[in-house]
């Protein structure tokens, strides 16, 4: 068996070498860290020490059946999650052989649960409940608070992600959230050298500087529209690391029979009518993600007279006044249309299906859902819109897949437009193609296979002897933030 050593250093013109997924290796055969392992492995601050085998033993090449594929999110907003639970959904069905692992940022960053127990809420809930009540304006200066202070924790972020990675041991790390990307690929580079890192974007464009896209690292990046590829390419990523993919994450379910004739059959009317909705009448859906909003309530006020079906996500209280507010007289006297009141459920394909248009916010996830089943569109794009998100009522419209309002005041008169022009809105829909959560397999397979026959193991040093041997100057995270191997 033949052993290199290696070390996590910033700079030193390796740049490439970062690139090609061959990170942590430099000649210096025959050298045997086990003992080093055990008396100096006290901290993953500073360097790595790693320790490379070519592979000739059995259980080596047994380890190497099946690669660990960690997948990483967290629950500020529901679509990192989401996207996360469709590709190892999608990985299973596709029968990668690979042991894929969900991690939760907030629970490595955070394992006490201190926040919560200090403050009596998670993090991610502080934003969900903006989005429960519509209140979204300023968030965009907030964002830029937010990134300061993840800058001036970096450090300490890099080496609690290190000790994970150095712990579990993934093969391949792919990212589905914003905002910690450079932590995330600095504490991956510092235990695990060569092991590749992915950022897959679950937004249609990037909200830059340092939100998705962070120039002068080894990400790859995986972008689901042409807009962000060229984002991407005017940050100055290397075309070698930007992947382009056909739309956003979508749960596999969405790709079922999902094209806008789908569900239209003879039976739509007995489904439908199981839960209480006209077979004979256009059916709007009304959906603001899983925390669901409260202008809904002023949503369904507004279209008394069209059947809707409102998914509130998890919010119970949400759904209650909705039900509530759906058994009042309408304006003038009379019934309501039919009303299909909806908690949180797994199934929205299905309830999708049984719509004609759909009424939302313009997230990524819930507008890529609406339009793979067939749904032309009424969003909104305003002070209150997410900076992220306000490209994609531009590609709504640039798309013409529906209808952008100012404010949901003017719903009514958006409804009888799209109505109007249901037919070529439908064949515009039908004209956006969507196959991403099968196409990121392959991307990760690829990142596997240029480090297949090559696994590096790191054999972690303390600060001051990686300081010593290296220089303290080429040590760790570095001013840039980068991490690089002799």
């Amino acid at each position: 068996m033949i052993g290199w050593r290696a070390v996590v250093v910033k700079g030193h013109g390796a740049t490439e070498r970062v690139r090609s997924g061959l990170a942590g290796l430099c000649v210096c055969p025959r050298w045997s860290g086990a003992a080093q392992h055990v008396a100096e492995g006290k901290s993953l601050a500073a360097a790595s020490i790693c320790h490379a085998t070519d592979m000739t033993t059995a259980e080596d090449r047994a380890m190497n059946k099946r690669s660990n594929v960690d997948l990483v999110w967290f629950a500020a907003g529901g679509g990192h999650r989401a996207a996360a639970l469709a590709l190892e959904k999608a990985m299973h069905q596709q029968g990668w052989a690979w042991n894929v692992r969900l991690v939760n940022l907030t629970e490595v960053l955070d394992p006490t649960a201190l926040f919560r127990r200090t403050t009596g809420i998670s993090p991610e809930d502080i934003y969900n409940k903006r989005l429960a009540t519509g209140f979204t304006f300023g968030l965009a200066q907030e964002l830029k608070l937010l990134q300061g202070g993840i800058r001036l924790a970096h450090r300490m972020l890099v080496q609690r992600l290190a000790a994970h990675w150095q712990r579990t041991q993934p093969d391949v790390v792919v990212s589905l959230i914003p905002n910690f990307n450079r932590a995330l690929h600095d504490s991956l580079a510092l235990a695990c050298p060569g092991v590749p890192f992915m950022t897959v974007m679950t937004d249609m464009a990037d909200h830059p500087p340092h939100f998705w896209i962070e120039p002068g690292i080894a990400q790859h990046i995986v972008c689901g529209t042409g807009h962000a590829v060229r984002q991407a390419l005017g940050a100055g990523v290397a075309p070698q690391y930007v992947h382009r993919v056909d739309g956003m994450i979508l749960r596999p379910e969405f790709h079922r029979g999902s094209n806008p004739g789908a569900g239209r059959g003879p039976d739509r009317a007995d489904r439908r009518a199981a839960v209480g909705l006209p077979g004979d009448k256009a059916v709007g859906l009304v959906l603001f993600g899983g925390a669901g909003s409260r202008v809904m309530r002023q949503i369904e006020a507004a279209l008394h007279d069209v059947p809707l079906i409102l998914l509130c996500g998890r919010n119970a209280a949400l759904a209650e006044a909705l039900r509530e507010q759906s058994r009042a007289p309408a304006p003038g006297g009379g019934a309501r249309a039919q009303r299909a009141v909806i908690g949180f459920t797994p199934d929205v394909a299905h309830w999708m299906r049984l719509a004609d248009f759909f009424i939302g916010k313009p997230g990524p996830g819930s507008l890529s859902e609406a339009v793979q089943s067939g749904l032309p569109v009424i969003v909104t794009r305003n002070a209150m819109t997410m900076p992220q998100e306000r490209w994609n009522t531009v590609w709504v419209e640039q798309q013409d897949l529906g209808v952008v309002l100012r404010r949901f005041a003017d719903v009514r008169r958006a409804v009888q437009e799209v109505l109007q022009r249901l037919p070529a809105l439908r064949a515009n829909v039908a004209q956006v193609h969507n196959d991403a959560v099968f196409q990121v397999p392959v991307l990760i397979e690829a990142r596997l296979a240029e480090c297949r026959g090559l696994r590096v193991r790191p054999i972690p040093c303390s600060p001051a002897t990686a300081s010593r041997r290296y220089g303290k100057e080429n040590i760790g995270p570095g001013t840039k933030g980068q991490a690089y191997t002799l």
